[in-house]
């Protein structure tokens, strides 16, 4: 049975993986730092599969962008990616999974404690990106903060509203339809 349990979270893992590669490079480009949906996807994973097995789906998606396949926003990929101006987001990523998916664990089914736990993770996934967005583009922490932060803020609200309600529902159907372990 360990084993059978094995195989579902790998595939899990793969299914939200794959979703998260042909959804991430769709984007609109407003900016230096695109409106992608990404962070959506990330965060109905968490809900999902939990910290562990979303946090590992996130890792895997990063790395398949890095290798060069065309995964992240723009339909793009490759290590200049990771190092240039919205690196930071894309490596925020990772902890805005861990810090999300750790509130869904320890307060399952509480939708208020999942909504501030996407908020936190969201506030760290904008200090990795905005940082390194001023460091790469040599402007002031402030003036990155206007670039990148003030713009997006309605749309991680409504991503963080829509994950609230879609997640659940798909982690339940996969309960009832005992493909969850």
């Amino acid at each position: 049975m360990e084993k059978k349990a094995s195989i579902y979270k790998i595939a899990l893992i793969g299914v939200m993986t794959a979703i998260t590669c042909i959804i991430g490079p769709f984007s609109i480009p407003i900016s230096l730092v695109p409106i992608s949906l990404t962070n959506l996807i990330i965060l109905i994973t968490v809900i999902i599969l939990g910290w562990k097995m979303g946090t590992i789906s996130c890792m895997i998606y990063l790395l398949i962008g890095y290798v060069g396949l065309p995964v992240f926003s723009g339909f793009s990929g490759g290590p200049h990616r990771l190092l240039g101006p919205t690196g930071g987001y894309l490596i925020g990523f990772v902890f805005l999974a861990l810090i999300s998916g750790i509130f869904v664990d320890k307060f399952r089914g509480k939708i208020y404690m999942y909504i501030i736990g996407m908020i936190l993770g969201t506030a760290v996934l904008y200090v990795f990106g905005t940082v390194w967005f001023s460091y790469q583009q040599h402007v002031s922490i402030h003036a990155a903060v206007a670039i990148c932060v003030f713009p997006y803020i309605p749309f991680d609200i409504a991503k963080i509203a829509c994950a609230v309600i879609i997640g659940p529902i798909i982690r339940s159907q996969l309960f009832r339809a005992h493909i969850m372990i």
